[in-house]
């Protein structure tokens, strides 16, 4: 195998990689890049920037199924091979000719196991001088996970399954911090080949080699924390099947019973029906049964309350690992806001004077409420170098869709619909009702609320932090009052109108005090 390998791997590398072999000099913001390649598909990232929200500019994905028939014939599969050579070679071009670095291949439970995993893992050397090429064990496969599941959920509590083709990692998570952890051979297409092809058996083997890690038990009414393509193939169907205002699976949640409901009509599904569900991919649905059968036998045995969805895995927690300590323990949907208003903004010091300003209208508030205001504040200004009639909509579906992976759903749709409010838009504008969908009256009540203080501010100051400081909230009983204290900043009748709207969303009177 390793020579016909080899010999692939020569014809493409004179074919492709001369031109990428020299880097474009470094521009100000590094990049890196990492290869997740796996039993059912290898996948290259490349993140901008060392933030604590990692940016992906570059993610492309290959289904070869090197992993198939792994457990009948103990080798990767043969006819994978030839194009996974042409797949990393491409994948070295394009990562070198964005000056990527470092760069990494991570190699997870299909080359670990297979007898010709170590050949194949020099050929691919041979093929990416320079390139480390590291075959993960599965300890270290779900330590990885791990790292990358907590960058998006700081404080996750629960059991955290990663989900590939070849194996299932499970990690014990307590407030945050990684325990126990162990790699099982339950991957969707080593289950799918161990049951062969039977659904009923597959059920049977999840169960046996599940009822062999003693910790799970401690996952009850707990979250389980949901990692791997497969499994999120199934939050799609799921978001499609019933019309949820927000395709985004990064911290999708389902009850308990929603996940069991949902595995239950995959796992009866036949080929042809899956084919007609909506949002179920093409590329992985003869895997889809045999990844509900894992999920539901999860549930079963971990008792779990609900399954929490994260996009964040493998590559995520490489690229943690690059990070300063000081850079990992920022607040995620905090650091999303400040990344933005650098990007977007008009002045860096404005937010935090939005921060100060705004705090007298809210009196005690909860460690959540208080970034979420924060994050908004940070978050105010972002429409500022867009065209005026589409401000609203264009930093609303800004905030809603950003990358920034801390947001839940919930707080991305509060946060889109305070900064939509902030530039005025018409109340029965159609793309304000995703969010609205997604909060409570209470929630949508605080947006509204926080829109408003923060339209008076800009009208105020013209996006200021000197002007905004000659000038005060307070609120008395049921008075609101704004004092102005002159220098440039005068009472007209916007200033007027935005105290008298911005009381009515408080329930009270507004007055100004000129000083």
């Amino acid at each position: 195998m390793r020579a016909a390998a080899a010999s692939h791997v020569a014809r493409i590398s004179r074919l492709t990689l001369p031109d990428a072999a020299t880097p474009p000099p470094p521009g100000p913001i590094p990049r890196c890049g990492v290869v997740d390649l796996g039993s059912n598909s290898v996948r290259l990232v490349v993140f901008e920037g060392r933030g604590r929200n990692p940016l992906a500019i570059f993610n492309e994905k290959a289904v070869l199924g090197l992993g198939r028939g792994l457990q009948t014939t103990g080798r990767l599969n043969e006819e994978a091979l030839p194009q996974a050579v042409t797949v990393m070679a491409r994948y070295h071009a394009v990562a070198r000719a964005m000056g990527a670095d470092p760069i990494e291949v991570l190699a997870t439970a299909a080359v670990r196991d297979a007898s010709n995993g170590p050949a194949f893992a020099q050929a691919l050397r041979d093929a990416m001088p320079g390139v480390p090429i590291t075959i993960l064990e599965g300890e270290q496969e779900a330590r990885l996970s791990a790292e990358g599941v907590l960058m998006g959920f700081p404080s996750a509590d629960g059991i955290l399954g990663d989900l590939g083709g070849g194996s299932l990692e499970l990690v014990e998570l307590n407030q945050g911090a990684p325990g126990r952890m162990t790699s099982l051979p339950l991957g969707a297409i080593r289950l799918s080949d161990r049951a062969g092809g039977d659904v009923t058996r597959a059920r049977g083997i999840a169960e046996a080699e599940l009822a062999g890690v003693p910790w799970l038990p401690n996952g009850k009414d707990r979250d389980l924390y949901l990692v791997g393509g497969a499994w999120r193939a199934l939050a799609k169907i799921h978001i499609a099947q019933t019309a949820y205002p927000l395709s985004i699976v990064h911290h999708y949640v389902l009850r308990r019973e929603e996940a069991r409901d949902l595995c239950g009509l995959v796992m009866a599904a036949t080929r042809r029906t899956l084919e007609r569900i909506p949002g179920a991919p093409s590329k992985r649905l003869q895997d889809l049964p045999f990844a509900a059968v894992a999920l539901r036998r999860l549930l079963r045995a971990t008792g779990a309350r609900r399954v929490v969805f994260s996009a964040n895995g493998l590559r995520e927690g490489w690229y943690a690992r690059l990070l300063p300590p000081a850079v990992r323990e920022q607040d995620p949907l905090l650091a999303a806001g400040r990344e933005m208003a650098e990007r977007y903004g008009r002045d860096t010091a404005m937010p935090q004077a939005l921060v100060d300003w705004t705090a007298p209208l809210w009196g005690q508030e909860n460690p959540a409420a208080t970034a979420l205001r924060e994050a908004a504040c940070w978050l105010s200004d972002i429409g500022s170098h867009d065209h005026p009639d589409y401000r609203a909509e264009q930093s609303f579906l800004r905030v809603l869709r950003q990358p920034g992976i801390g947001l839940d759903h919930h707080e991305r749709a509060f946060l889109a619909l305070a900064v939509a409010l902030r530039y005025e838009p018409e109340a029965d504008a159609p793309w304000l009702a995703s969010a609205r969908m997604l909060l409570d009256s209470a929630a949508m009540r605080r947006a509204e609320m926080l829109g408003a203080v923060l339209r008076l501010a800009y009208t105020l100051s013209g996006g200021t932090p000197t002007l905004l400081s000659r000038t005060s909230l307070s609120v008395s009983g049921a008075t609101l009052t704004l004092r102005l204290a002159g220098g440039g900043v005068f009472a007209g009748d916007s200033v007027q109108r935005r105290v008298e709207a911005l009381a009515a969303t408080l329930g009270l009177e507004g007055i100004v005090d000129p000083g």
